[in-house]
């Protein structure tokens, strides 16, 4: 039964051999080194608390219901936290005798063995973290009654090692709570609210009493009231999700087999001001402290102050709690598309530096609004950053989610050496007031006035770059000038720190003409990857030159112009600084 695969040999062969040459140095050290004890590492099972049995049919074959226990290492250390020996885990099955009939998923579980009323699984090594130790599938026995329980319990042993007892309840029958899609309206406005009447039936076998209401819905939702019995959390703002707010709401009273219950007073769902494509969650569940546990998945809540949600009819009495027999029926979900826009702002920066230093420049765009725009089923990026390297340097230094890419925009295998351009994608999530900041460290490699580089923030697919939601499509590129002769103002945003978009239309540099109007119509060379002039993603295989520059005349002329370009450009930085 015990696992004996390539990685199984060459692990007690790595053990064996570690074990040889312990005792060697071990002998050679002799006394002079007394030895040290090694803590004992403690397992733990993990699993349902309980799980409800579909009752035995009149007629036909039983609804099989699944138990997957886990076995948890608590260490933190990959490398070398995990536990090299062989262990035995045993599922005494006999508390479920004549309540259940056990079966072991031999795909799932290859190493286990059912004798009796004991299940017996053998392997070896146990890596950290949580993993699985055996899948059961259970029926209810022929001739159980509905409300008959009882446990599975797991015991584990090895050398060296120490398991914590786990048990298991199976219970047959129970409450089977089905939440009922309500027919919402998809298509809003923003401040459009319509009313959502929460309406859930109990189709089990017995009673439920008390049930947990589960509400969640994403950043362009609302629900104005806050109820007392509710918990509300929301997302850290700083993390890139959704922007979730969820309540959990506990709704007392006995909720009988067989019926269908509604909200006293229907909830309000509102489209605020910044939806654009939103989802809601709805789930019920019997009301017990692991489900509260499972649902709050650790987030601090807030208690509402408003009224109490209730649930009508409610037959009031207290009776024991049960497990949900079919519980992927017991949420509902309905998609949003409120139709409403979203301004992504692109900005630059103007930085300056001799030939041969290493400047940083601050580049990215900023969403203002009024819409947040995250994807949220395809997970997909929202927007890339398109940006062209100015002429005359080459990239040292970029954000990991930048990668490099040829002059034109197509794929480019070498990501270390320097590219003439990068796109970088956002992720799923742009919320109203956060965008994308993208640090860049660049070499100046020649001397040139007024060298500059399109940002671009467009969609994620060059070819169709247009941004769906954004009205503003001018202010969607800004620049990177390079030793500019200005003072930065033409760079479409934040200069010194990249901290936000101006709103107001990027144009190029008025020191680099359009390379159609240059008298050669051509410009310089590039060290950054050999491209020309720079490009920008808009349409098409590339977006419209962002002009060519002037170079530097050459020979000692050069060198005194670049060194006296670089100081009036540091004193008009300080003099603005101080003023």
């Amino acid at each position: 039964m015990t696992r004996c695969s390539p990685r199984t040999v060459l692990h007690r062969a790595a053990g064996s051999l570690a074990a040889a040459g312990l005792l060697a140095a071990a002998s050679l050290a002799g006394a002079a080194a007394p030895a040290q004890a090694v803590d004992t590492p403690v397992f733990t099972f993990g699993g349902p608390a309980e799980t409800a049995l579909h009752p035995y049919p009149e007629s036909g074959k039983p609804k099989s219901s699944r138990v997957g226990i886990t076995l948890d290492n608590p260490s933190e250390d990959e490398e070398n936290g995990g536990f090299d020996g062989d262990f035995t885990l045993t599922f005494d099955l006999s508390g479920v005798a004549g309540v259940a009939d056990v079966k072991i998923d031999g795909e799932a579980s290859p190493d286990c063995e059912i004798t009796g009323t004991k299940a017996v699984c053998e392997d070896w090594g146990i890596r950290p973290g949580s993993q699985s130790a055996a899948d059961f599938v259970v029926t209810a026995a022929d001739g159980s009654e509905n409300g008959d329980t009882g446990t599975i319990t797991v015991t584990g042993r090895a050398d060296g090692a120490t398991f914590t007892p786990f048990t298991t309840r199976l219970t047959v029958g129970g409450p089977d709570l089905v939440m009922e899609r309500l027919p919402f309206r998809t298509e809003l406005t923003p401040g459009e609210k319509q009313q959502a009447p929460i309406t859930f039936a109990n189709r089990g076998t017995r009673d439920a009493h008390g049930v947990l209401l589960t509400l969640r819905y994403s950043r362009g939702l609302d629900i104005p009231q806050r109820y007392s019995n509710c918990e509300y959390s929301v997302d850290d703002p700083d993390l890139p999700d959704f922007g979730w707010t969820t309540a959990l709401c506990s709704v007392e009273g006995a909720f009988e087999a067989g019926a269908t219950y509604t909200l006293a007073t229907p909830l309000t769902l509102e489209a605020t001001e910044r939806a654009y494509y939103d989802t809601f969650l709805y789930g019920i569940h019997e009301n017990s402290a692991a489900q509260r546990t499972a649902l709050r998945a650790g987030a601090l809540s807030e208690r509402g102050s408003g009224g109490v949600l209730k649930a009508v009819p409610a037959k009031k009495g207290a009776g024991a709690r049960s497990t949900d027999l079919t519980p992927g029926d017991n949420q509902q979900e309905a998609d949003f598309r409120t139709e409403n826009t979203a301004d992504f702002v692109a900005y630059g920066d103007d930085v300056a530096g001799p030939e041969g230093s290493t400047v940083k420049a601050d580049i990215g765009f900023r969403n203002e609004g009024p819409a947040w725009i995250g994807h949220i089923r395809s997970g997909e990026g929202v927007a890339t950053v398109d940006f062209t390297v100015p002429q005359g340097a080459s990239v040292t230094s970029k954000p990991e989610r930048c990668r490099a890419v040829t002059a034109d925009g197509k794929y480019r295998e070498d990501q270390k050496s320097p590219a003439p351009r990068y796109f970088c994608n956002t992720s799923m999530t742009v919320r109203d007031g956060a965008g994308l900041d993208l640090p860049f460290e660049l070499r100046v490699d020649k001397a040139m006035v007024g060298a500059s580089g399109a940002v671009t923030v467009r969609g994620t697919f060059l070819k169709n770059p247009k941004l769906p939601f954004d009205p503003e499509p001018a202010n969607n590129t800004a620049y990177l000038i390079l030793n500019g002769e200005g003072d930065g103002s033409d760079s479409g945003g934040a200069t010194e720190g990249g901290d936000g978009g101006s709103g107001e239309p990027s144009t190029p540099p008025t020191s680099a003409p359009d390379p159609e109007e240059s008298p050669s119509g051509t410009s310089g060379s590039s060290s950054s990857g050999g491209s020309s002039a720079g490009t920008a993603g808009g349409s098409g295989g590339g977006l419209a030159s962002t002009g060519s520059v002037a170079l530097i005349a050459s020979g000692t002329a050069a060198a005194a112009l670049a060194a006296g370009l670089v100081l009036f450009t540091a004193a008009r930085r300080r003099a603005a600084r101080h003023s």
